[in-house]
């Protein structure tokens, strides 16, 4: 019987083994997609306390607790951080099966040497030994990204930010490269006109460019993304239900713009029209510049209306969802590339129904120009997990080419996070080791240790040009 979590953990052979421990251990992490506050690495932020850099707006944990029973005073509330964290500890033992149990404990091990399993019994050890760790030095924001072996960071950013920790950042002369991506979400939400009303006044500042009518508000969005690219941005994300591919005209889209900014209420087609419009000029800009554009897909947000008004969004209420994906995403995709105006493409879904879509949508598109150039992204929230993340990469095996992936992202809001490579490093070694030890693959550990280091770092730093 193995060791929970020994070195070899997840890897059932010794050619897996030999993959893991000789070829993707040590390579490098590029996270090019992640929610980290970028204040907290220009200020290089100690944490108190194990509670604050761990459970402070983890919705993942949050969700395991109140499905555990918790009261939301312990995930949320004004409960002290220890008993915070007591409640977690009280927690993890009834999340076996669950990946926050997988990551918990390499978590625990990676950054704090800690051996022991979290439960209520090793709680407080655990507690003050790590809190003690993130007081020091040694376990600042900063050093936690060295220690994890991060060669650069793209966080995710609005167009009116005006990004400027990334300048301090750059002025510090932080080695790590950490730079912003262009998520414009909020300038194509026309869902609420007086929100939408809001947000243009703040763009409006933002780029300082009066905005009157639909030209204008082009205008400051091109501003915003000259101003990101100046910043050394070259990575848009959009998080999306699902794409748009309405037909329009420009007068129909001018025509809205006037009657949203003006208050009224739209209709549900105006609505994906103007989405659909300003999808495709973000997608413009993007192949432009020359850069690589993100689209999440699939997630139904802010289910819990009661909580939603209570916590706001972002608080562990969002769940997979059953949109139509492949005829708007087709249409998009078409319209571009027949304009030539088609970007480095990354699409990714969190419905596992539509695995075998996205794995055989990205080859209708891949030219030949560069390899890869649109690719399916790895699992995704509810699918970054052993299950999913499998299931992502057997499909894209079986319809594309797993060799010209780009790989594993964090996705995270967390500087604890990081593991969750080493994670997919061992599952992907897995794959590999397995089937050539049944003979399904010729055991050339060299070319397929080469492909390993692709897929873990090289492609995204040839991708991305990091």
């Amino acid at each position: 019987m193995k060791s929970f979590l020994d070195e070899n953990f997840l890897l059932k052979n010794k050619t897996a083994e030999v993959l893991y421990h000789e070829y993707a251990k040590s390579m490098p992490i590029i996270d090019y997609h992640c929610h980290l506050p970028q204040q907290q690495i220009a200020e290089d932020k100690n944490f108190e306390n194990l509670t604050q850099v761990w459970l402070y707006g983890d919705h993942y944990k949050w969700r395991a607790m109140r499905t555990n029973g918790v009261n939301e005073a312990y995930c949320t509330g004004n409960k002290s951080d220890y008993e915070k964290f007591e409640q977690w500890a009280a927690t993890v033992p009834y999340t076996l099966r669950n990946p926050l149990y997988h990551w918990t404990h390499l978590e625990l091990q990676r950054y704090f040497d800690v051996q022991d399993i979290l439960s209520p019994t090793t709680a407080k050890d655990i507690y003050d030994n790590c809190s003690e760790k993130l007081r020091s030095k040694e376990f600042s924001v900063k050093n936690l990204l060295r220690k994890m072996n991060v060669a650069a960071v793209c966080t995710t950013d609005d167009p009116i930010d005006n990004l400027g920790f990334h300048q301090q950042l750059k002025d510090q002369n932080f080695e790590i490269p950490v730079l912003p991506a262009f998520r414009p979400d909020q300038a194509m939400n026309v869902s609420d006109a007086l929100k939408f009303i809001a947000y243009v006044k703040k763009l409006e500042a933002a780029s300082n460019i009066s905005i009157s009518n639909f030209a204008d508000f082009v205008t400051a969005i091109e501003n915003r993304h000259e101003f990101f690219n100046s910043k050394g941005c070259n990575v848009s994300d959009h998080g999306l239900e699902e794409l748009y591919a309405e037909d329009y005209t420009d007068v129909e889209i001018a025509s809205i713009f006037n009657k949203v900014y003006g208050g009224t209420e739209l209709t549900d087609l105006e609505q994906r029209k103007f989405k659909s419009a300003m999808l495709i000029i973000f997608a413009e800009l993007d192949f432009q510049k020359g850069w690589v554009q993100q689209f999440h897909l699939g997630a139904l947000r802010n289910n819990n209306g009661r909580m939603l008004s209570t916590l706001g969004p972002d608080t562990g209420f969002d769940s997979i969802g059953d949109f139509k994906q492949g005829r708007a995403l087709s249409a998009f995709l078409s319209k571009l590339d027949t304009e030539s105006k088609l970007a480095k493409t990354i699409i990714y879904n969190l419905n596992p129904a539509d695995n075998e879509l996205f794995a055989t949508m990205i080859g209708n598109f891949n030219d030949g120009s560069i390899a890869g150039k649109v690719q399916w992204g790895s699992g995704w929230w509810f699918l970054d997990q052993k299950d999913g993340m499998t299931k992502q990469m057997n499909a894209l095996s079986s319809l594309g080419l797993l060799s010209r992936f780009v790989g594993m992202l964090t996705d995270s809001r967390s500087f604890l996070s990081f593991p969750r490579h080493e994670y997919f490093r061992r599952i992907l070694c897995n794959l590999f080791g397995e089937e050539i030890e049944n003979g399904e693959l010729p055991n050339d550990i060299a070319w397929t240790g080469k492909v390993i280091k692709d897929i873990c770092y090289y492609n995204a730093k040839n991708y991305f040009g990091y």
